[in-house]
């Protein structure tokens, strides 16, 4: 008997685009080799973006926010498993999903903790350091946990982000799965370019993530003019989509900072770089673009945030510095000493074939789905809060979506 998958996205997803696009096709193409019949469907007009979809034999669909279609629509579906994108489509979605389809497995793929990141942001701005207290008084921290308990999985991508969640809410390890990237053997290369075939520096992260945007800022304003008066040849080549125009505007081929825009590959970026540099200064979940940097054999240089939940007690395939002069020596250093980079190449391969291996995350993603899928009913009946939360929703979330819909109609 087929089985069925409804994915509920936020946006049709942009793998070419965003990590978070990446992550998502790789859960697709997880069910899609599972046998799982597919339909993605969104809160918003189809776009050039479904193609890709279609082209995996994947059944894609618009649904509207707040209307009763919906509820027609997943009870004719009567999906086995439904995943939601991030907490926002939980949010919108899930009661209804529990109310039509009771017995639909529910899994939150939180990407990354959308409040953590909003937290650490608003520290920023404010000149203030991150404290765990100011992240439990958050409103988006409440309604991030609450989607958490009402989902009967959620999958976490960094490490740091579960042990977060287990530390500091004693979140049951039932309700959870780390499930970092799961790059597939065929896409580790077999050999990369040396050091004396590379050259130049490289940042690559779209412009409609505010960590990002941040970071190109820092290199521009902070780090790049120290960097060019060591190596006057070097030129740094920032790539990225939906760059907003405050970043196009600091193109300055004179200095080497050269914003370059999307990226036709990420593959074709890296193979060409000798370092990647990645100065976040906040933000949260594993960062693509240094998975990317492993995978192709690029070593970086980053942030404690950059590194977070990446590499375990495994030794980075870089350098992680500790402020500004540390990341500009790290830079200088790692981009002039060959030993010291092929050490971190050699390394970053470590590191993927150990945390990120396709094969045994995708086991570890099948035994969670059948095991909690076998003992649904004793599953949810040990997650009272989730339960009870779930009944909470219906009393006002419910009621507040029919309200919106009925004020719609007239």
């Amino acid at each position: 008997m087929t089985k069925t998958l409804l994915v509920i996205g936020c946006h049709w997803p942009e793998p070419n685009a965003t990590a978070a696009g990446v992550r998502l096709l790789q859960l697709l193409s997880f069910f899609k080799a599972q046998a799982y019949q597919i339909t993605f469907v969104a809160a918003m007009p189809e776009n050039v973006h479904v193609g890709a979809l279609q082209d995996l034999g994947i059944q894609t669909r618009s649904i509207a926010l707040n209307s009763s279609s919906f509820d027609l629509f997943i009870t004719e579906l009567n999906p086995d498993v439904v995943l939601f994108d991030r907490f926002i489509t939980e949010e919108q979605f899930g009661w209804r999903v529990a109310v039509n389809c009771p017995d639909a497995l529910r899994i939150l793929d939180t990407e990354d903790l959308h409040s953590l990141r909003h937290v650490r942001q608003e520290a920023f701005k404010k000149g203030e350091p991150f404290t765990v207290n100011a992240w439990l008084q958050e409103d988006k921290t409440k309604r991030e946990i609450a989607s958490i308990y009402r989902c009967d999985i959620s999958l976490l991508i960094s490490s740091y982000e579960l042990e977060f969640l287990q530390d500091e809410l004693q979140i049951d390890s039932s309700l959870l799965l780390h499930l970092p990237f799961m790059v597939a053997e065929k896409e580790i290369p077999i050999s990369l370019p040396s050091f004396e075939e590379r050259t130049d520096f490289v940042f690559i992260g779209g412009g409609k993530h505010a960590p990002n945007v941040d970071a190109i800022k820092y290199l521009k304003q902070d780090i790049w003019s120290k960097i060019k008066a060591t190596l006057p040849k070097a030129k740094l080549n920032i790539y990225g989509a939906y760059l907003p125009q405050q970043i196009n505007e600091m193109h300055d081929p004179e200095s080497g900072f050269l914003i370059q825009g999307r990226a036709i590959t990420v593959e074709e970026v890296m193979l060409a770089h000798r370092v990647c540099l990645a100065p976040l200064r906040f933000g949260a979940g594993i960062k693509g673009k240094l998975l990317h940097a492993m995978q192709f054999g690029t070593p970086s240089v980053t942030t404690a945030i950059g590194a977070e939940g990446m590499h375990e007690k495994l030794e980075w395939n870089g350098i992680i510095a500790k402020d500004t002069a540390d990341f500009i020596k790290a830079a200088i250093h790692l981009y002039q000493d060959s030993a010291v980079w092929n050490r971190a190449q050699k390394q970053g391969t470590i590191i993927i074939k150990e945390l990120y291996r396709g094969t045994v995350l995708e086991k570890a993603l099948a035994d969670k789905l059948q095991g909690t899928a076998q003992n649904l009913t004793s599953h949810r009946r040990k997650n009272f809060i989730g339960s009870m939360l779930q009944h909470q929703t219906m009393a006002s979330s419910k009621y507040m979506s029919k309200w919106i819909e009925e004020k719609s109609k007239k």
